[in-house]
């Protein structure tokens, strides 16, 4: 896995990243996933590789190894996936070192607490992405999948919130709060089971 570390913004541009293809991108639970539901997200995560990597696409994640985003990694390395994984994660990650090991890049951004990297998340997607097609997956999660799905709401990033795997994603699903509502609300949010993700990354990505 490469590294790069960047301290500004400006400086993503200079990061090696690749640039003008679809992105998906990727948030939700970490440590708050059981182990079971981490396999089970793997699993439906692995029917789309095949896609990923004939679309093109990079995939934009937390990069910890953890939850969803282990789930990724398990997935891309079952189904012999050869996209680009790409980790965002906050400088407080570092003192774990604590990395899905099948990513094939992680960019390291300031910050001293979890969710400082949020905003860095969806800035590496829309330069990954620039007029090509992105579309963040809500899995499961906590209270920074809120603002995960806030940041690619307000960067108008289409939204699709798995329901039935838990905790934020099935809050947002069910309206659960204002908070919950106002992101379900969104013309840009589409709630789906499992099942359905294949098709809706295909017609997101493909037309």
């Amino acid at each position: 896995m490469d590294r790069v570390r960047v301290t500004s913004r400006a400086a993503l541009g200079r990061a090696g990243l690749p640039v003008g293809r679809p992105v998906l991108v990727v948030v939700g639970g970490a440590d708050g996933m059981a182990a079971g539901d981490v396999r089970a997200v793997a699993e439906v995560l692995r029917d789309l590789v095949p896609l990923l990597d004939e679309c093109g696409a990079v995939v934009v994640d937390g990069g910890t190894d953890a939850g969803v985003v282990r789930a990724v990694g398990l997935a891309r390395a079952a189904a012999g996936g050869a996209f680009p994984l790409i980790g965002v994660a906050a400088q407080v990650a570092v003192e774990l070192d604590a990395f899905e090991p099948n990513h094939t890049l992680l960019v390291l951004v300031p910050g001293d607490a979890w969710g400082d990297e949020v905003p860095w998340v969806a800035d590496v997607a829309g330069l990954v992405a620039g007029s090509r097609p992105s579309l963040t997956v809500v899995v499961n999660g906590g209270r920074i999948t809120f603002d995960d799905a806030e940041q690619s709401l307000a960067r108008r990033r289409p939204l699709a919130v798995l329901r039935g795997t838990g905790r934020t994603a099935d809050a947002i699903a069910a309206r659960a709060d204002e908070r919950s509502t106002a992101i379900a609300a969104s013309p840009l949010t589409t709630v789906l089971d499992p099942g359905e993700l294949r098709a809706h990354v295909e017609r997101a990505f493909r037309g």
